[in-house]
């Protein structure tokens, strides 16, 4: 579906496609006087594949309508993640929203989307083609969405962090692999 067609005020470019995933679905029942009416709620992510993500979430009679809302909820909420060479995350990183918790790890090329559930979803909306997750708390998609964006959003880049610091991006991407191949020279000695 094209994004300039559906919404004129989407932030795309001409002709992108945004990649959207259903991830959760609620029944509820109201009980009134002639049997139970049902109402649905819908948990959307979207993403451009491109480093760009959000979530939302859609209530309504039907599964379609809600699935709709959603997606329309999805698409004004989008956040944008720096990602490390197009495919993974810069650093390793915790998010925490209600009883959901989860840890985020960057990997080397060829590792693969280690991640189950919803946050598989988040990871394939956005782009991300090398990293590990694990959820330690809660196992609702809800949670487990929020706390994933909380995670996300406090990511930070090299670049961002050296206009912040006032110093250069190779000072600061110098003392990452420093404290790396320190971290190495320890466990080498231990062993």
């Amino acid at each position: 579906m094209n994004a300039s067609l559906e919404n004129p005020n989407s932030m795309s470019n001409e002709g992108s496609e945004f990649i959207d995933k259903l991830v959760a679905i609620n029944r509820t029942a109201k009980v009134v006087k002639g049997g139970r009416r049902f109402g649905f709620t819908a948990m959307v992510i979207v993403g451009d594949g491109k480093g760009r993500v959000g979530f939302g979430k859609g209530k309504a009679k039907e599964v379609m309508d809600a699935k709709k809302k959603a997606t329309e909820a999805a698409k004004k909420a989008m956040v944008r993640i720096p990602l490390r060479e197009g495919r993974t995350i810069h650093h390793d990183v915790k998010g925490f929203a209600g009883a959901g918790k989860v840890m985020l790890r960057s990997a080397p090329p060829g590792t693969g989307v280690i991640a189950g559930g919803p946050m598989r979803a988040i990871f394939e909306a956005l782009g991300v083609h090398d990293v590990v997750a694990k959820s330690i708390g809660s196992s609702n998609p809800f949670n487990m969405i929020r706390a994933t964006f909380n995670a996300l959003q406090s990511i930070q880049s090299p670049r961002l962090t050296a206009a912040r610091r006032s110093k250069k991006v190779s000072e600061i991407v110098g003392q990452r692999e420093a404290s790396i191949s320190g971290k190495k020279q320890k466990t080498e000695k231990e062993e």
